[in-house]
């Protein structure tokens, strides 16, 4: 159910101010004039020319001119909403930032998801790094905590960043693929960056494809550093866990959803939100003192690394509530702009390179999008506490600053805005010595880029792997150049040898182990930095890199079709709906059209799609519904087809479906085979408890070890 009022939040409410209401108000130009007629141009005569002075003609067609601003170049695609953070646990130990040491305290915060590869018109569901971006007004200024759904990232400093960005995108000479890492451009550059060899594993995984931005959990990628009041320092790696576990969709079942619901992720969000069933996560935290910084057997500042969390745990130390949607898609989500420098004390940068690139990129990126030095002062980016300095004018300044005075020093002013002292609150940079050599060159303990690919791999279920394996497949079979897949199945050779034997034989090359991994890159040039180590990784799996670990106790805001006919059993209909419901599931009815059902008692049901209008791929699980005339109707010769694909794709997809009372036939015409009654995700209405048996089959998510057996039933 929807909630009755709207979360107050007198903060969210001031970032706010600018909203307006157009309801039972008169249409004016953007100075407030009243506007008499909106219909026709101002012209010389009826059917004479329009005439330059119509000044109200010019200002609409100017401002539906500028409407689009330029998309980011990577995360075009997304979607936000805004929400809460509350601190369940003092850190004051470790950093001085004051959100994070009151505990109780909530503070607004504005979440944007995002694919990385495709444009703002690209699917929702394309293989890609999610963005997992986190804006929070705290009352010391706006710290943003700009993540992925994945841990690590492709490349290990930022002057590749442009390299990478380009080879991913559609092919500059046809502007093809959209949205699409499967072509040659990508695979030859990756083919030729081993460091980039453990994010590969996570893109080719279920991770790259989650059932909801709900559903996934986000990641800081980077080494920061939390600062005490007395000068301590800890490395920290931060964490976002969904209450709702970690789940994905079938490789062949997103692509469908792409043709069905392109919006799938958006609309997910939306709907979520809308019925009252807040999205929530933990908000953890992996820390490290200074002094430890060199124990492992990894470089805490190279972002192609994880930090295992059997070496070093993750802390729960609060969680984060997505509980209103935009109130308009452009104003929020489009115009926030997110930094990884806009920080508050207590935290700070460390000297992974590729953060530092980001430091000084993401600015300049705003400056060209926004179009303006004072993107700040746009409502949804503004600080919650007012902004005193001296920088002034620029395109589309707001604030209004009285007085003389935009210098410091002063004395005209009184000396004002002060420099704040440390105990006052004023940001300090950590006082890290830095000595070195003034050279181009990457350490060598950032050299090993296998080790952690080897554990991703390792730690991966069996149907994961499979996927893994799928995956790398159908993307090397779009590339047409024979050596570039070569050269790839070369670098699974220092991963997995079967793994590399699977992909080689299904996409036609030899397994030839490469002389170095990075082989086309001239010996000359900094070859003992490039030359990658192979060495066996410190630990030999990882519960918390496999899905199949995740949280499977919840059916809350899952979809359920609830397929039905003329005759339906309304009782068995109501009973479950009411039980679903009561766990937060979504029940949405699909009839042969959508015109209404009427059941066996006379109850009329409004169908919310039809057989035609929609696909299995769109819902987490099936109900047959109870009745022998509901299902004799789904069975005639209009509506079978649907019935039977509906059924037969869910199976393959290896969902959850519930045959009803009466339903023999549809589950006879079915691929639904013999050994449905060995298989938890198929409930028939004969099982003991059969409404709890399929509830549980909802909150399982899926059965993927039998995936193979679904997908050739007997």
């Amino acid at each position: 159910m929807k909630p009755e009022k709207e979360p107050k939040n007198a903060k969210l409410d001031q970032l706010q101010s600018h909203k307006t209401d157009n309801m039972d108000q008169k249409l004016t130009t953007n100075q407030g004039l009243k506007i008499n007629n909106n219909q026709d141009s101002l012209k010389s005569g009826e059917r004479g020319p329009s005439l330059l002075e119509d000044f109200i003609l010019r200002e609409k067609i100017t401002h539906f001119d500028h409407e689009r601003i330029p998309e980011r170049i990577v995360h075009a695609r997304g979607s936000g909403a805004h929400g809460v953070f509350k601190l369940t646990q003092n850190m004051e130990k470790y950093t001085k930032a004051r959100f994070l040491t009151e505990v109780g305290k909530e503070i607004p915060v504005f979440v944007r998801f995002s694919t990385v590869a495709g444009s703002r018109g690209s699917t929702d569901l394309a293989r890609d790094v999610r963005g997992f971006a986190v804006k929070f007004y705290t009352d010391e200024g706006n710290y943003d905590l700009v993540a992925n759904n994945m841990p690590v990232f492709f490349i290990q400093d930022a002057m590749k960043f442009p390299d990478l960005v380009h080879a991913v995108k559609p092919e500059p000479d046809n502007e093809i693929p959209q949205a699409a890492s499967a072509h040659d451009t990508f695979w030859d550059f990756i083919s030729l960056m081993p460091e980039s060899m453990h994010m590969i594993m996570w893109l080719m995984s279920d991770r790259a494809i989650p059932r909801s931005y709900r559903m996934m959990e986000g990641f800081g990628v980077h080494s920061f550093k939390f600062i005490n009041s007395e000068g301590d320092v800890h490395f920290v790696k931060f964490h976002f866990k969904p209450k709702l576990g970690v789940h994905s969709v079938a490789w062949d079942e997103a692509t469908k959803i792409s043709g069905k619901d392109p919006d799938f992720h958006r609309r997910d969000l939306w709907e979520a939100i809308e019925n009252g069933a807040f999205p929530e996560w933990e908000f953890g935290v992996q820390l490290i003192p200074e002094e430890n910084e060199n124990d492992y057997d990894f470089d805490l500042l190279d972002p192609t690394k994880i930090v295992p969390e059997e070496l070093v745990p993750v802390q729960i130390i609060g969680t984060l509530t997505l509980n209103k949607n935009p109130d308009n898609f452009f104003a929020e989500t489009e115009q926030i702009a997110f930094h990884p420098g806009h920080l508050v004390p207590g935290i700070d940068f460390s000297n992974d390179p590729l953060l530092q690139g980001r430091i000084f990129s993401y600015t300049d990126t705003q400056l060209s999008r926004l179009g303006s030095p004072n993107f700040h002062e746009i409502p949804i980016n503004r600080s919650v506490n007012t902004v005193h300095n001296n920088q002034r004018d620029g395109h589309m300044r707001q604030q209004i600053v009285k007085g003389k005075v935009s210098y410091e020093p002063n004395s005209i002013g009184g000396g004002c805005p002060y420099q704040a002292m440390m105990k006052e609150g004023g940001f300090v940079s950590q006082a890290e010595r830095v000595d070195g050599h003034k050279v181009r060159a990457r350490s060598q303990s950032f050299v090993d880029h296998y080790s952690q690919a080897k554990l991703f791999y390792n730690s991966q279920s069996d149907p994961e792997k499979v996927h893994l394996q799928k995956a790398l497949i159908f993307e090397l079979s779009k590339v047409t150049i024979p050596a570039i897949r070569e050269r790839l199945v070369g670098q699974l050779l220092f991963i997995d040898k079967e793994l590399a034997s699977i992909v080689a034989k299904k996409v036609g090359v030899d397994v030839v182990k490469l002389k170095q991994p990075n082989g086309s890159i001239p010996a000359d040039i900094n070859s003992k930095t490039l030359q990658s180590k192979e060495r066996e990784p410190s630990i030999s799996t990882s519960e918390a890199l496999s899905m199949k670990n995740t949280v499977k106790d919840s059916i809350e805001s899952r979809v359920v079709g609830f397929i039905m006919e003329d005759g339906v059993n309304a009782n068995d209909v109501q009973n479950l709906k009411s039980k679903l419901e009561k766990k937060g599931a979504v029940v949405q009815i699909i009839a042969g059209s959508l015109s209404p059902v009427k059941a066996d008692d006379g109850t009329i049901f409004e169908p919310k799609h039809s057989l035609t209008s929609t696909a299995s791929v769109c819902f987490d699980a099936l109900y047959l519904c109870s009745g022998k005339k509901s299902a004799d109707n789904l069975m005639n010769v209009e509506n079978k087809p649907g019935t039977i694909h509906f059924v037969n794709e869910a199976y393959k997809h290896c969902k959850a479906i519930y045959f009803g009372r009466d339903t023999d036939a549809i589950y006879k015409a079915s691929q639904v085979n013999s050994k449905s009654h060995e298989d938890p995700a198929i409930v028939t209405s004969d099982v003991k408890n059969a409404d709890e048996s399929f509830i549980q089959a909802i909150a399982n998510h899926r059965v993927w070890e039998l995936e193979i057996e679904r997908n050739n039933p007997a």
